[in-house]
């Protein structure tokens, strides 16, 4: 099971998705209107904390090899989840981290742009963009969340709070599926400081292990912050 310190640290990854947690009897919120746009746009991964507590974070994780794949399945991670109205977890982030972005009436991007940190592109359609989990699904279960509830693997895959949701190029994404950052690391490497502490928090957070070759990487690309 989920660490103490894991089951804190998740609750508020599972607060923040209490729309998606509470009776289907609630009261429903109204879904945007056609052309809605949000007041405005954090168009930013939420920040992780500084490379100082990233490496207080990343001495701290647990060094283990990675668990069996047996009985891996993204089903046991329920997404994208309903956050609010017709939207889900994937157009509240598109809409979050693009630019000029409009939704029509089920929430669905139909114009905007976004930028990819990982290769340093722009893109114009919201269909050449991944949401992508910073800790991939399968890497958290290699790395403990086989041991997690469902509840728990929902909320992870759903985080809006940490720093878990990117909006990125489906190249980038798909290049870099499941690896860890010794595996694989983002073309643009102005983004490895920002990708190594948000890496780290989300695995402190969540309780997560590490590899040796993952906990070398992480300091390797911590030490482009500085």
């Amino acid at each position: 099971m989920i660490t103490p310190r894991g089951w804190l640290r998740a609750a508020t990854a599972l607060l923040g998705l209490s729309a998606v947690l509470v009776p289907a009897s609630a009261s429903p919120v109204a879904a945007a209107p056609a052309g809605f746009a949000p007041a405005s746009h954090q168009r930013t991964i939420p920040e992780p904390p500084g490379a100082d507590q990233a490496r207080t974070e990343l001495d701290a994780l647990a060094i283990s090899s990675p668990h069996s794949m047996s009985g891996y399945s993204r089903a046991k991670f329920p997404h994208w989840a309903k956050q609010y109205g017709e939207c889900d977890t994937r157009e509240v982030v598109l809409s979050r981290d693009g630019e000029g972005v409009t939704q029509d009436s089920a929430c669905k991007a139909i114009a905007g742009t976004w930028f990819s940190p990982y290769d340093n592109r722009t893109l114009g359609s919201a269909a050449q963009v991944d949401i992508d989990h910073m800790v991939p699904l399968a890497n958290a279960w290699r790395s403990g969340a086989d041991t997690w509830d469902t509840a728990t693997r929902k909320a992870f895959a759903n985080d809006l709070d940490h720093s878990q949701l990117i909006a990125v190029s489906a190249a980038s994404n798909r290049s870099k599926g499941d690896q860890s950052p010794d595996q694989w690391a983002p073309p643009n490497r102005n983004f490895w400081c920002t990708y190594s502490r948000a890496w780290i928090s989300v695995k402190y957070a969540y309780a997560l292990n590490i590899t040796p070759p993952e906990k070398d990487m992480l300091g390797t690309m911590l030490e482009t912050c500085d």
